[in-house]
């Protein structure tokens, strides 16, 4: 099973804008910058977000993006969903021809376990995420280097050179 970049990528910045929604919407840009992922990247994930109603973007001077509930009514596989991202874990795509067009021996052991990630990632919120101390200590160094402008922090040549999904 891997969760590929652009699941990784999606949950990261909504996880950003949860975190910093509180003071107004939240521009791309800034978190392109904090969380070094290519603006046009987030473009993408962004679009398909708003059309799942996970955020709503705000035109004009000081606009952005703000979630469309709040943090804690946001789960972990609504944003995975949105995203078009697969948690499937059996070489099938779960379409059961895995083995000369029939299921093979461990079809259901792997159906089973991509059915336990989803749910799993269905129990957890960004609000739940935000109440981590963990996550409040990166997400207060990520400010002090946007807040200070270390660009020698920021690797620009990655936020460049991303390929969009």
């Amino acid at each position: 099973m891997k969760l590929t970049t652009k699941g990784r990528y999606a949950v990261t910045a909504m996880l950003d804008l949860a975190l910093h929604g509180g003071q107004g919407p939240v521009t791309l840009a800034d978190i392109s910058v904090r969380q070094e992922i290519s603006l046009s990247y987030l473009e993408q994930l962004f679009s398909r977000l708003r059309r799942r109603q996970l955020v709503t973007s705000i035109r004009g001077p000081g606009g952005g993006y703000r979630l469309n509930r709040g943090a804690s009514d946001i789960y972990i596989a609504d944003v995975v969903d949105a995203v078009s991202e697969s948690l499937d874990t059996t070489r099938c795509g779960n379409k059961g021809d895995c083995q000369n067009g029939e299921k093979c021996l461990t079809h259901h052991l792997w159906s089973d376990l991509s059915d336990q990630i989803h749910q799993f990632l269905s129990e957890i919120s960004l609000g739940d995420l935000m109440e981590r101390h963990e996550i409040r200590l990166v997400a207060d160094r990520q400010n002090r280097r946007q807040i200070d402008g270390d660009s020698d922090t920021i690797n620009t040549e990655r936020l460049n050179d991303q390929a969009p999904a």
